[in-house]
């Protein structure tokens, strides 16, 4: 099932996302759609790492060397 979003974009954004997709070939809603999954997985990634970095350090895991040390 799909569903119809409506976005207003600014006048300069909105022509650069033209530009884009022209010098692409590619249409404006496939280049919103990838982009709009990119930023939910990059925010479901750093909602992560703020999770595991705070029970890290809890443990004392600061640094990479200290992470390999606890996972060997």
């Amino acid at each position: 099932m799909r569903t119809v979003l409506s976005v207003s974009l600014p006048e300069k954004m909105a022509k650069d996302l033209n530009t884009f997709a022209r010098e692409m070939g590619r249409n404006k809603s496939d280049i919103v759609k990838e982009s709009l999954s990119l930023y939910l997985w990059e925010e479901k990634l750093r909602k992560a790492q703020k999770i595991f970095y705070t029970k890290a350090k809890v443990k004392g895991i600061l640094t990479e060397e200290d992470m390999l040390r606890e996972i060997s």
